[in-house]
């Protein structure tokens, strides 16, 4: 209750006559004290992310909603509009660049991602049906698959004959990211497929990576995942992005599993839970970069 009225406080009162005294005293306005204090990353674009959306001038709102093509003339507007002259802060202008090209990406890969995630799996769709068989592949490369509709699937983690049922909830977002991380990371993907596979501490491989997607989509609508992409990727983050996240949350999900060595997998969601609080304690960390630091195939 006094963190409400305290920020209701300085948002409303305080923080407006404090940028006009610091303005006023270091001859800067807010956004070139962020862009030249900081160096790229969260720490700079969370807090120019923030002073663009709550500053009364229509020009810095609307910056937030440019697209990546249109960053360049956004920055100029900027700077006209706060007066500060191109010779005279080099830094600020190519900082500034970095900042909403994040910001923006950042925005942009929720929607790409979204897209995915309401796309239906469709067994009558080619390229569905071969990113599905070259799972299998990539994951059993010694075992042939008898058919299309077999309890194989079982083998590599999906509860049924026919895994598209099993994609329901993530859409084609959830296959593109089991196999993105088994084209990108096989010897990797293999390793917790055995893991998986394991008579006492084993889980359903397939069904677990896609319940892991939703993680990662849940952290990616929420701009929990800010923090990593602005230290992650010094530009617009893109979907392989997002699917390199994936890679990290597999990995390491399955080491901390095997470490935990649970009773049983009716205990998965208590674990799971477990495993999501780590992820979120270490997002908070300004500096965090979540990457699978294994190399790439």
């Amino acid at each position: 209750m006094f963190r409400r009225i305290w920020h209701y406080i300085y948002t409303s009162l305080l923080r407006s006559w404090l940028k006009w005294l610091l303005r006023k005293t270091t001859g800067t306005c807010e956004l070139q004290r962020i862009c030249s204090g900081y160096k790229p990353g969260a720490m700079m674009t969370t807090k120019a992310e923030y002073s663009l959306q709550s500053s009364k001038n229509k020009v810095l709102r609307l910056a937030l909603e440019t697209n990546k093509e249109n960053v360049e003339k956004q920055v100029d507007e900027i700077m006209k509009e706060k007066e500060i002259k191109p010779h005279s802060d080099h830094l600020f202008k190519a900082n500034l660049h970095i900042c909403l090209l994040q910001i923006t990406g950042y925005n942009r890969l929720y929607f790409c991602v979204e897209d995915l995630r309401k796309e239906v799996f469709n067994s009558d769709n080619p390229k569905h049906e071969a990113m599905l068989l070259k799972l299998w592949d990539l994951l059993m490369p010694t075992v042939k698959l008898e058919s299309r509709i077999t309890k194989q699937w079982g083998d590599i983690g999906f509860q049924g004959d026919d895994p598209k049922t099993d994609f329901r909830g993530m859409g084609l977002l959830g296959l593109i990211n089991l196999l993105f991380f088994s084209e990108n990371y096989t010897a990797e993907s293999r390793q917790v497929l055995s893991h998986a596979n394991h008579p006492k501490l084993g889980y359903s491989y397939a069904i677990v990576g896609i319940n892991l997607t939703e993680m990662a989509y849940s952290l990616l609508k929420s701009g929990a995942l800010k923090p990593h992409f602005y230290n992650s990727v010094p530009g617009s983050p893109e979907l392989k992005d997002f699917h390199q996240f994936y890679c990290y949350l597999a990995y390491e999900f399955d080491k901390f599993w095997v470490a935990e060595e649970p009773e049983s997998i009716m205990h998965f969601n208590q674990y799971r839970e477990k495993f999501h609080n780590m992820v979120k304690t270490h997002l908070q960390d300004p500096n965090v970069s979540l990457t699978l630091t294994v190399a790439c195939n």
